[in-house]
């Protein structure tokens, strides 16, 4: 029986998905997310990052019209970092965050979200993206540059109007090192990009796919660890959004779009989730085997219902799926967007 009692390889990361689909349905007493409130405004004075209003560094936002990108205000590395710092005690280390983090607001209202912008504002911020990319990991200082926007309450998003953060970092997320190695290891081993051999599996498969597109695609993994939990990305492997050409990025706008549109139709609510952008460090090395593509990680497995990380995740090391992938694709190709 498919999606129970299985587990899958997850090539990017080199580790076993449990799938035991079975589990979904299992009683459940425990805490529920609430969700609804009332309707956000498309101005909100409160907000930080609404066009002329100020920060909380003082500095007063102008009254932008479009993609809107600022340094943060409460950076989680910075070229200022201390250049001595106390010395670790014993056989423990210790080394300077240096770095840059910045804000990007997608749009000056503040009732948006990242799905429901038409299609030029997303392929506006992807261009924006692509240029933020190659102006922090041109910095000697910079090895990658981490985009990700966390969506929704329930991933503790300290403010909703609609944006994003950029981390140019002096060392390399530990999630993407390890997929640098994995792609590495795969092109020497195979002659192909690991993101080529994934994408040609699940075109040739097609039980998993959601938007295919002739220069870019969306599919559900075969190894997904969260139950909705989406690649977007390039039919093209390339080693970061910066390579894409304007053909490219507009396709993938497009598929970017069409895919959150779909978790909100799936519940009919806001759908929360993690979006990061894996693509290659920015270290000065060959990266020709990295394959550039977004992850989305919606923590829902059912209405009300999240993805705790709990016993096998946090304490054992290792995903336990209780979402089949293949029914989750069939759901939300179901919730398909209009035309």
């Amino acid at each position: 029986m498919s999606g129970v009692w299985e587990q899958r390889w997850h090539p990017f990361r080199r580790e076993w998905v449990v799938i035991a689909a079975h589990r979904d349905r299992r009683p459940w007493i425990g805490e529920t997310v609430r969700h609804g409130g009332p309707a956000l405004p498309a101005y909100d004075p409160r907000c930080t990052f609404c066009p002329g209003n100020r920060r909380s560094s003082g500095v007063r936002n102008p009254d932008y019209a479009g993609v809107f990108a600022f340094d943060n205000d409460h950076p989680c590395v910075g070229p200022d970092a201390p250049a001595e710092l106390q010395p670790a005690p014993g056989s423990y280390r210790n080394r300077r965050a240096d770095g840059l983090a910045r804000v990007v607001c997608y749009h000056p209202r503040h009732d948006l979200r990242l799905a429901s912008l038409d299609v030029a504002a997303v392929d506006a911020l992807l261009a924006c993206w692509q240029q933020q990319y190659r102006e922090l990991g041109a910095r000697p200082a910079v090895r990658h540059v981490l985009v990700f926007e966390n969506n929704g309450e329930v991933v503790g998003v300290s403010n909703p109007h609609p944006h994003c953060q950029i981390y140019a970092t002096n060392f390399v997320f530990k999630t993407i090192e390890n997929e640098v190695a994995h792609c590495d290891e795969h092109l020497a081993a195979h002659g192909r990009t690991l993101w080529d051999d994934c994408v040609r599996t699940e075109l040739d498969d097609g039980r998993r796919l959601l938007d295919v597109e002739a220069d870019a695609l969306a599919f559900v993994p075969y190894f997904a660890r969260y139950a909705y939990e989406t690649f977007v990305g390039p039919r093209r492997s390339v080693a970061s959004i910066a390579a894409l050409d304007d053909v490219e990025r507009l396709a993938l706008a497009r598929v970017l779009r069409a895919t959150l549109q779909r978790f909100d139709r799936l519940f009919d609510m806001p759908f929360p989730y993690v979006m990061a952008l894996h693509q290659a460090p920015t270290d000065g090395r060959d990266h020709a085997a990295f394959g550039f593509h977004v992850e989305l990680h919606p923590p829902l497995r059912r209405p009300g219902l999240l993805k705790y990380l709990a016993g096998p995740e946090i304490g054992g090391g290792s995903f336990l799926s209780d979402t089949c992938p293949e029914d989750k694709a069939a759901e939300l190709r179901a919730a398909a967007p209009p035309a």
